[in-house]
């Protein structure tokens, strides 16, 4: 045990000082001397409201808290619902994602991308969250719910503490480390809705012969069971805690909700249902449009552009099965030693699913001698057109393989944390803390029901045998089935067992980071301002990391075999590996002088070193100045680099697919000009003969860049502090923010090489247009296909300005009532601005959502929460007001209107020990705003990571404490 003088030096030190590395507010609260502000602290702490104030209240830079408690108001089972209903946050990766997710739930700061925004436990960092694009960033399911005690934001001006990724900020998850007892918990949630989100929803459906969702639906279960053990060791000189959760969540599917029962087109008052062109009956046509018919009943019918409604079989809702498991100990050994340790495991399997696969438009032989065609058949397709029976011709197919179920995505990951460490006091003057952070994550990934291309391409080539007139494959491949597309009631077993193509693929994610500082204050040495009476706090670290990542796609991914893939899975195999050296300061320049109750300096600094033969600088400067006990005013500049990471350096060159309305220059009458079309290189005998994708999806072509250089970026904040004398309780804050990203590490958006090469004719982007032989960008497979080259680059900048309000009231009932709780947390976007191109036009999209702006980007969004805490058996009643602010289409085609949510949750203690929690988010089943499908970011015609998209939440809670 430490000494009491030693004790009481320690503790000074590691709250003054160890947090310049946590950021946490302890130091800065120790540091307030006067006995009414420590009150005050400590009265904040315990509100339990969203985000308490104690940290954000006296640090030098804006942190945002969210309890332990929080969490259990708002039914969370998974981190991200949470987090993502922040009015900073803007979602990654989420469960509502299917088409293109990588089963993680990841997390953007001020919708800079979930790349520059970097997620601790315990202050230190996470490793990568899979090695599928898209899910590199830090992965929200590893860390386990139960066990978080708080979480602390700092949005912005975090890489001098932390390094490389946290230009948009941190999101530090601090875990109770110090448990005794043993408590056990168990939620069963779940979503309630009526369908009624309008009438022309519904006459949409109904005009295109489409089922309409039910009329009341109760899905996406869900169970969530966790248990907590811990106990203090030696007489307090150590503890350990351990804990264990699983959680089974099901499937939502879009049929379920009137929303999405259809791909709706259009804007609200004029929806129609809108589709896919690969339709359950096979469409045959020719470039020159001698035929163009589907087969119905058996019969070559002129093709009446009917569409597939394939958003039915879609997942809103990913199922999702959970396990974690882990400990957290530390043992004091003397006053120079304590050991602590931390171990983590989480199994995570979950399943998207779209609609079925196909062939997609595939170009390929008609041969008049295929004996599958019936006397008609052939009489449309080939007599009537002057061809006999040993003729052939090119032609594209599409047909929908309705018969062989909906393709699903099989992702699972497996991840594995532990960080040993040594910390303690050197002398009465410095500490220390030396650390090994270890985190490997291992995905497995299996893709079911998709098809494969070349056996597409090969069961359509059918001729007749010339010794029994059977049907065959005109090909060499001995194992091929003829596919019967022309009969579909005559579609076999072993046809799709020949056409289905499953898909594997594994990776795996690795950190290794030594971490060692020093912190130490300087008071004993005489070196203080003379206006102060304590001297500075320095810390001196240095941190080593390892980042590894390895993504093995099978041959039927990296080939681009699988039909209802987009195009190839491309391997990658990089490792990037960083020194860094790094020092912050913290001066108190004045003390308990008139105006100046307090005025500190924080200053920081930090140097890396990376395996790619570049080397960055970050600094920081911060001032808070406590005028008096009431106002507070702070500020900080920093400027920061971040570093390409593994999948922007490395990973290999292919295509993937990007959304849009429609191809400016397809359709009879093309929305450009045939000399603008020219430019993205048509021909005068393609225009106007150009088919446009139904489903809005089209080619782009993807890949790393090694040369790539770091991204720059600057970060001011500065606002004021509220504590007013005359109302006890009352804490309000605001505070302004810029974050300027230079050299932004990105692909210029193919939807705006589009509309610059038509607009302009610059070769910079018309050169990246690439078009098939039929003029398409999103027709053909392999070279054959059209597409836009988009790689990675450092594109011109991102910036965000904007101010962040906070604001708590705790006040006491009169009568013995109880005690009101009552927090507000707001933001306000000025600029929410990009430049894909340097020196060209800037894209503003505060306020904004649609085309290059993608998802909703409101200006103002608020959470407003007020608890009641009764005298009465326990009982807590809360109510949530969550407010997302109005938006424009940037295209001007739809605005979304505000949408205000209330949340209600009731507390109750039972028995000794026991708490039940009854909940219902969104308690007035408010419906998600409908947006077309083609809309970029959409499932199931919204934006379910932004707006409530699935109903009403309920949820009941018991939790009992031993």
């Amino acid at each position: 045990m430490f000494t009491t003088s030693k004790l009481s030096q320690s503790v000074r030190l590691a709250l003054s000082v160890g947090a310049l590395l946590s950021f946490s507010s302890t130091a800065f609260a120790a540091e307030e001397s006067a006995d009414s502000e420590t009150k005050n602290v400590e009265r904040i702490e315990v509100t339990g409201s969203r985000i308490p104030q104690s940290a954000n209240v006296v640090s030098s830079s804006p942190i945002s808290q969210v309890t332990a408690e929080e969490f259990k108001l708002s039914g969370t089972v998974r981190v991200e619902d949470l987090i993502n209903d922040l009015p900073q946050v803007f979602a990654g990766q989420a469960s509502t994602d299917s088409n293109g997710a990588t089963g993680t739930a990841t997390i953007s700061l001020r919708g800079l991308g979930s790349q520059r925004t970097l997620v601790l436990i315990n202050g230190r960092r996470m490793v990568m969250g899979s090695p599928l694009a898209g899910g590199i960033a830090a992965d929200l399911n590893q860390i386990p719910v139960q066990l978080v005690k708080k979480v602390e934001l700092l949005t912005g001006g975090a890489s001098a503490t932390y390094g490389s990724d946290a230009v948009a900020g941190v999101v530090n998850f601090i875990m109770d480390d110090e448990f005794e007892g043993v408590k056990v918990n168990y939620q069963h949630s779940f979503y309630d809705h009526h369908n009624d989100s309008g009438n022309d929803i519904a006459q949409a459906n109904l005009d295109s012969g489409f089922p309409l969702a039910p009329s009341n639906i109760r899905d996406g279960h869900s169970n969530d069971f966790s248990i907590v053990m811990g106990g203090n060791l030696d007489g307090g000189k150590g503890n350990i805690t351990v804990y264990a959760t699983h959680r089974n969540i099901e499937a939502v599917t879009q049929n379920n909700r009137d929303i999405s029962a259809c791909a709706l087109r259009g804007h609200a008052g004029d929806w129609s249902c809108g589709g896919s062109g690969t339709t359950p009956d096979a469409y045959v046509f020719t470039n020159d449009g001698s035929l163009d018919a589907f087969v119905d009943n058996g019969q070559f019918v002129p093709y009446d552009g009917r569409v597939y409604n394939y958003g039915p079989l879609n997942y809103f809702q990913r199922p999702d099965e959970q396990t974690t498991m882990g400990a957290f100990a530390h043992y004091t050994i003397n006053d120079y030693l304590e050991f602590y340790s931390e171990l983590g495991y989480m199994k995570d399997t979950s399943v998207a699913q779209i609609a079925q696969s196909g062939a997609f438009f595939v170009d390929t032989t008609f041969n008049c001698s295929n004996p599958l065609l019936t006397a008609a058949q052939y009489q449309v397709a080939c007599a009537d057109r002057g061809l006999g029976v040993n003729d052939s011709f090119d032609v594209t197919i599409a047909k929908r393989n309705v018969e062989g179920g909906p393709r699903q995505d099989d992702l699972q990951h497996i991840n594995q944390r532990f960080v040993f460490g040594a910390r303690g006091i050197i002398n009465d003057d410095w500490n220390y803390d030396v650390s090994f952070n270890y985190g490997n994550v291992n995905m497995t990934e299996v893709y079911q029901n998709d098809m494969s291309n070349k056996a597409i391409a090969n069961a359509l080539n059918v001729i007749a045998d010339p010794v029994t007139g059977q049907a065959v494959c005109a090909g060499n491949d001995p194992d091929c089935v003829p596919w019967d597309i022309y009969n579909p009631q005559n579609i076999t077993q072993d046809q799709l067992d020949y056409l289905t193509l499953p898909l594997y693929s594994k990776g795996e994610t690795v950190l290794r980071e030594f971490n060692a500082y020093t912190t130490g204050d300087l008071t004993n040495y005489g070196i203080k301002t003379p206006w102060a009476t304590l001297g500075p706090q320095v810390l001196l670290g240095y941190t080593h990391r390892s980042e590894s990542l390895s993504f093995d796609p099978d041959k039927g991914y990296e080939s681009g075999d699988g039909a209802g893939q987009g195009g190839p899975a491309t391997a990658v195999d990089g490792s990037l590996t960083v020194d860094e050296y790094y020092t912050e300061v913290r001066v108190p320049l004045v003390e308990d002088v008139p105006f100046a109750d307090n005025l500190n300096l924080d200053l920081g600094y930090r140097y890396s070193d990376y395996s790619t033969n570049i080397n960055t600088n970050t600094y920081k400067v911060a001032l808070g100045w406590d005028i008096n006990s009431q106002i507070k005013l702070r500020g900080s500049y920093q400027k920061a680099s971040r570093h390409a990471n593994i999948r922007e350096l490395y990973v290999s060159t292919g295509l993937a697919l990007f959304d849009l309305d429609e191809d400016p220059c397809s359709g009879d009458t093309p929305s450009a000009t045939l000399e603008q079309c020219a430019r993205t290189g048509v021909t005068a005998a393609q225009y106007g003969n150009i088919m446009n994708n139904p489903a809005g999806q089209f080619n782009y072509l993807q890949g790393g860049n090694p040369d790539l250089q770091p991204e720059r970026s600057k970060t001011v904040s500065f606002g004021f502090v509220y504590r007013p004398s005359w109302l006890d309780g009352l804490d309000f804050t605001v505070d302004y923010f810029d974050i300027d990203v230079k050299d932004a590490i990105s692909n210029v958006p193919p939807s705006f090489i589009i509309d610059q090469c038509l607009a302009t004719g610059d070769a910079t982007f018309c050169d990246a247009i690439h078009r098939n032989a039929n003029g398409s960008l999103w027709q053909g497979s392999g070279t054959s296909a059209g597409y836009v080259s988009a790689t990675n680059i450092n594109i011109g900048y991102e910036k965000r300005t904007g101010i962040d309000v906070n604001s708590n009231y705790v006040t006491d009932l009169p009568a013995g009532l109880g005690t009101l709780h009552l927090n507000l947390v707001g933001t306000y976007y000025d600029k929410f601005e990009s430049q894909p191109v340097v020196g060209y036009d800037t894209i503003e999209c505060a306020g904004k959502w649609g085309g290059d702006c993608g998802s909703p980007n409101p200006e103002w969004s608020h959470n407003l929460r007020t608890t009641w805490e009764t005298p009465w058996l326990g009982m807590a009643l809360s109510a949530n007001w969550r407010h997302i602010g109005k938006v424009d289409d940037l295209n001007e085609v739809q605005n979304i209107n505000a949408q205000n949510y209330i949340d209600l949750t009731a507390q109750f203690a039972v028995l000794e020990g026991g708490k039940i929690t009854l909940g219902v988010n969104n308690a007035f089943d408010r419906n998600a705003p409908a947006v077309s499908s083609s809309s970029t970011g959409t499932n199931g015609n919204t934006y379910p990571s932004t707006y409530d998209a699935l109903g009403r939440y309920v949820f009941l809670g018991v939790e009992y404490t031993f």
